[in-house]
């Protein structure tokens, strides 16, 4: 029996069995494994392929704005999740346009560009623009948007861009230092509005040297100087172009009495010495009116967020008149570029969630600009808001008053023109005549 039964011959046959089995067994966990795994990667890949990638490209600032519509997009993102926006900031206007212009030029421009409507008809020029007239029609938020708002949005026809947020530019003023200087009534004429920056204007140490000034204005041929100073040209009785006018050759600013007004007023403000310039190409920073350094600044609700953040004390009182009220619409437009269907549709799926009344609701009480959108400004949350914010109602009651910049192509050379002459007065160089003609002169040249 012996010989023909071993147990130990018996228990490595079994063994050599059990492991040939469990190495099969692992064979096939392994295979499986490595399919589970590549069938995961392909089903992620597959799913990131759904993905609508969408690119903004935006200059909004103050930083802490910036952080308001970053939750905005991420909010967006969210709640969409075949489309992520990207939003990247690339600096302020006048830095962004020759970064657009060669994106355009390159063929590789942003899917979502936040721009001032001043830069539309350049941009329809280039061909670059997707028109909105349709997209829009066919969507329910367009009875939502202020209608005051489509003169920014319409060139030649064709609507071109959309509203993302709105604003216009008053005074802003430190209470406290009104009251230290003795003033207790707010200027409404430019006579009365010269001898407060007067008053306002001081040696506060006694040593010799003015420590505040009375104004603040903006140094530099960039857009936001011609951007606060519009508005006095036309409280003047000035224009920059004919009424309805969409050709830059439209422009007349020889024997332009409202203009040279204008020019002339800003010039006083520097020869009484009551008005401090900012930097070159710059302006619209705070810091100096909320140091003290000044009492007055031209600026929109924009800020307001950053104001009431810093606790100084401050105020709102409208652009001073000479012969009419007047101010001047603020605010970026949405503009679409030419891409593919796919990221238009995702794009155009974004700026109807930028018009919604949740988004300008949330924007407007985040940064202080004013909603476009009809609902949300007349929210009970906004409207409540508006009440613990004074300020915000000169701006809105103001709006009435408000205009818009061309946005036929041409007028960033305009823009730069114009402010080349506003330069050239504040720094002496010319007389707001001498300035204005010059400046006639070379638009001739550009557009004749």
């Amino acid at each position: 029996m012996g010989k023909f039964f071993s147990p130990t011959r018996y228990s490595k046959r079994k063994r050599k069995k059990v492991s040939r089995y469990l190495r099969r067994l692992l064979l096939v966990m392994l295979v499986g494994i490595l399919a589970l795994g590549g069938c995961r990667a392909i089903f992620q890949r597959t799913e990131q392929a759904k993905v609508t990638h969408v690119t903004l490209w935006q200059g909004v600032n103050p930083p802490p704005n910036r952080d308001v519509l970053q939750k905005l997009v991420d909010k967006f993102n969210q709640t969409h999740p075949n489309i992520h926006v990207e939003s990247l900031y690339v600096g302020q206007q006048d830095q962004q346009t020759p970064k657009i212009l060669a994106a355009v030029v390159g063929n590789a421009p942003p899917d979502l560009l936040w721009y001032n409507p001043t830069i539309g008809g350049q941009l329809v020029e280039l061909g670059a623009l997707l028109p909105l007239d349709t997209m829009l029609a066919n969507s329910p938020i367009k009875d939502e948007i202020d209608p005051t708002l489509y003169s920014s949005m319409q060139y030649n026809g064709k609507i071109w861009s959309v509203p993302f947020a709105t604003n216009n530019v008053g005074v802003f003023y430190r209470p406290s230092l009104f009251k230290a200087a003795g003033i207790n009534k707010l200027p409404s004429t430019w006579e009365e509005f010269r001898q407060v920056a007067k008053q306002l204007t001081r040696d506060t140490n006694g040593d010799g040297q003015t420590d505040q000034y009375g104004m603040f204005l903006p140094l530099g041929k960039g857009e936001f100087t011609v951007f606060t100073w519009l508005p006095f040209m036309w409280s003047g009785g000035g224009e920059l172009v004919k009424e309805n006018s969409q050709n830059a050759a439209a422009v007349n600013l020889i024997g332009n009495q409202g203009a040279i007004a204008a020019l002339q007023f800003w010039r006083n403000l520097i020869t009484d010495g009551s008005a401090m310039l900012s930097g070159p190409e710059r302006g619209y920073e705070p810091e100096a009116f909320l140091s003290g350094k000044v009492a007055m600044q031209l600026i929109g609700p924009w800020t307001l967020g950053e104001f009431q953040a810093t606790g100084v004390d401050f105020g709102v009182f409208p652009i001073p008149v000479a012969q009419r009220p007047a101010t001047v619409i603020g605010g970026e437009n949405l503009f679409l570029f030419k891409t593919t269907p796919q990221r238009q549709k995702a794009a155009f799926q974004f700026a109807e969630y930028t018009l919604s009344e949740e988004f300008q609701t949330e924007l407007a009480l985040g940064t202080g600009y004013m909603p476009v959108n009809l609902k949300a400004r007349q929210s009970a949350k906004y409207q409540e808001f508006v009440q613990k914010i004074p300020a915000l109602k000169v701006f809105l009651e103001q709006a009435k008053y408000g205009r818009s910049r061309p946005i036929f192509p041409g007028y960033n050379r305009i823009s730069d023109s114009v402010g080349r002459a506003v330069e050239s007065v504040l720094l002496g160089k010319n007389s707001p005549d001498d300035a204005l003609k010059a400046t006639q002169q070379r638009l001739d040249l550009i557009f004749k």
